[in-house]
């Protein structure tokens, strides 16, 4: 098993190495340029070559590659052309926010979707299992900046359940440790912060997680479904095996590979659908900062979000390979 996670480890530095690369080429091809977008509207031909000369962007693409290279491996992003600050600063105060509302939409949506989506197949044909499948397919259909919109005018604003929008409540005293209000809560026993952010969390990870769990409860009735009428459950059950273990053992462990890629693609995808969702909560996270750095041009910024993201997904599926091999031992020896 560890040699499998080495062997997985050892991948990732090239992929990166290239996400890295073709990012910066990507960035650079850009119409305009950071020059263009620092100078405004005194961006003349003579300003954008004089201070593309300081900044080093007349020098060839390899070497300013090479030179951003040498600057993320000791954690320096520059500095934001938006707010002028470091962008490794605006990361740290971001990141915490983001991911925390990805988790707890991840939770959401395995949670409640796998259940679901076995109990579908179980049943299949029955009351529960069409009307499962029309709810996913709403639930998919809708955007998620409807649904939130949707979202706050009821529970939020029409029945008062929930607040508007915001981690937590204007004014509310709170010890920041980590950056994850939750866990900062639970650490120093602020169970009134506790309470508070989670129901400022409650509804916007219920938007974020709806369209991931409407695919998971599908793609799980279908695994299901598949594994089932396979000859070795059928066996497990002539043979008197308990409900239980049939279930665990002989069809979840089998149907459960395909539900892991799942999982993980779905996992990347919140982070795309956290922009609409921190936008229409006003949450604070990393897609409040991509949406801005986009209208800005703000190209430290970009380079420092868009690589962020690329490494947790690709970090995402480093865990989905190695759920496969707990899932599954034949994986370890391929």
């Amino acid at each position: 098993m560890l040699r499998f996670i080495v062997r997985r480890l050892l991948w990732l530095m090239p992929t990166l190495l290239a996400l890295s690369f073709l990012l910066f080429a990507w960035l650079r091809s850009l119409p305009g340029g950071p020059s263009t977008a620092l100078l405004g509207d005194k961006a003349t031909p003579e300003r954008v070559a004089a201070l593309d000369r300081t900044l080093g962007l007349d020098q060839p693409l390899l070497l300013q590659y090479l030179r951003f290279l040498g600057r993320i491996l000791t954690g320096d992003f520059g500095a934001s052309l938006s707010s002028s600050q470091l962008v490794i600063t605006e990361l740290s105060d971001a990141f915490p926010a983001t991911i925390e509302l990805s988790l707890a939409a991840l939770i959401f949506a395995v949670g409640l979707g796998v259940p679901l989506g076995y109990l579908a197949a179980r049943r299949q044909g029955s009351f529960f299992d069409n009307a499962t499948i029309i709810g996913t397919l709403v639930g998919v259909s809708i955007p998620v900046f409807f649904l939130g919109f949707m979202g706050q005018k009821l529970f939020a604003s029409g029945l008062g359940w929930l607040p508007v929008s915001g981690r937590f409540t204007a004014g509310l005293d709170h010890t920041k440790i980590t950056g994850f209000l939750t866990v900062d809560a639970i650490l120093t026993r602020e169970w009134d912060v506790l309470g508070d952010s989670l129901s400022h969390l409650m509804l916007p990870a219920i938007v974020l997680g709806t369209i991931p769990l409407a695919v998971i409860v599908r793609i799980t009735r279908a695994a299901v479904l598949d594994v089932v009428n396979e000859d070795y459950v059928r066996t497990a059950e002539a043979k008197g095996l308990h409900a239980r273990t049939v279930r665990g053992r002989h069809i979840m462990r089998n149907a459960l590979l395909p539900v892991s890629t799942t999982i993980g693609l779905q996992t990347g995808l919140l982070l795309a659908g956290a922009v609409l969702t921190e936008k229409v909560f006003a949450w604070g996270g990393l897609g409040s900062l991509l949406a801005e750095g986009i209208n800005r041009r703000d190209y430290p910024r970009l380079q420092a979000l868009i690589l962020v993201a690329a490494t947790v997904y690709v970090l995402v599926n480093l865990l989905v390979d190695v759920s496969y091999a707990i899932i599954d031992p034949r994986v370890r020896v391929r």
